[in-house]
């Protein structure tokens, strides 16, 4: 399988998510999907941890925090740098995710990012989110989360679907809003 494609895909959310240095992407990713398999059922190491050096190569480009969820198995906590960790003030927790514990992805984001953590919440403080495989990222955005449609709409046999975030609406009929923020 060629993973030069998870490239492509994330660089297509953050052209049209417009990430900003320091903001938080959330990912989710089952490595089962991918594969053609059920979710949780046939975790891959080799393709969580391909999944995660070309997202994690494209966040460290463009200066993009990269949270990388855990299974329900962990109740969906999530991988991140201690600095993104202190940045947001986000609670660390003790966990180390497995293959078959917290997921492929996520166990390729604790062994290879540096100084990972595992932090309990982002309490909503992702400004987009990749999920790849049904693995449900929305809890883990900003409150108004846009549906971005990617070109490529699998990796391998798994849905991809992404969203960005926008700042709430506030007003009535006389408001006036900022195209840019939309």
């Amino acid at each position: 399988m060629d993973f030069s494609e998870v490239t492509v895909i994330a660089e297509e959310l953050f052209a049209a998510a417009k990430l900003a240095p320091g903001d938080i992407l959330a990912v989710g990713c089952s490595s089962s999907e991918i594969l053609g398999e059920r979710i949780g059922t046939h975790s891959s190491p080799e393709v969580g941890e391909a999944v995660f050096r070309a997202v994690a190569a494209v966040c460290a480009e463009r200066g993009v925090y990269l949270a990388a969820q855990c299974c329900e198995h962990l109740n969906r906590a999530l991988v991140v740098s201690r600095e993104c960790a202190g940045r947001y003030g986000l609670q660390i927790v003790n966990a180390v995710p497995q293959p078959k514990a917290g997921g492929s992805f996520a166990a390729a984001a604790y062994a290879l990012a540096p100084d990972a953590v595992v932090v309990a919440s982002l309490g909503a403080s992702a400004a987009a989110g990749l999920d790849i495989g049904g693995t449900l990222v929305g809890m883990h955005l900003r409150t108004v989360a846009v549906p971005v449609k990617l070109t490529a709409r699998t990796l391998g046999a798994a849905t991809v679907i992404a969203a960005r975030t926008r700042p709430p609406f506030v007003g009535g009929v006389r408001a006036v809003y900022d195209e840019g923020l939309m």
